[in-house]
């Protein structure tokens, strides 16, 4: 680990906290975002709710899934799509347009 020294001047001690205060807030809001954005990839969807999303009728999304196009998740009698899936989808659609 490289040890850095770093000198401070002219700079009193509420404006240094504040500065620490400002650098560790704006870390903490990003990871905040990356872990929301995480969770949420991995939310599961009902057909229903995927094809709605998606603006598309219950018909089409099971010939996208029947087609590789989407990958589908069974539990029991139920079928569920992941949200990060969905949306890994439509740029790699996109990207070959």
């Amino acid at each position: 680990m490289d040890k850095q020294i770093i000198q401070i001047e002219s700079v009193n001690v509420s404006e240094l906290t504040d500065i620490i205060s400002d650098k560790l807030i704006e870390k903490l809001e990003a990871k905040i975002s990356f872990l929301i954005q995480k969770s949420s990839d991995d939310e599961l969807l009902t057909r229903e709710e995927t094809a709605k999303l998606l603006k598309i009728n219950v018909t089409t999304l099971w010939n996208w899934t029947n087609k590789g196009k989407l990958i589908a998740y069974g539990i029991g009698n139920r079928v569920y799509y992941k949200r990060g899936e969905i949306m890994n989808a439509l740029i790699a659609y996109k990207s070959k347009l």
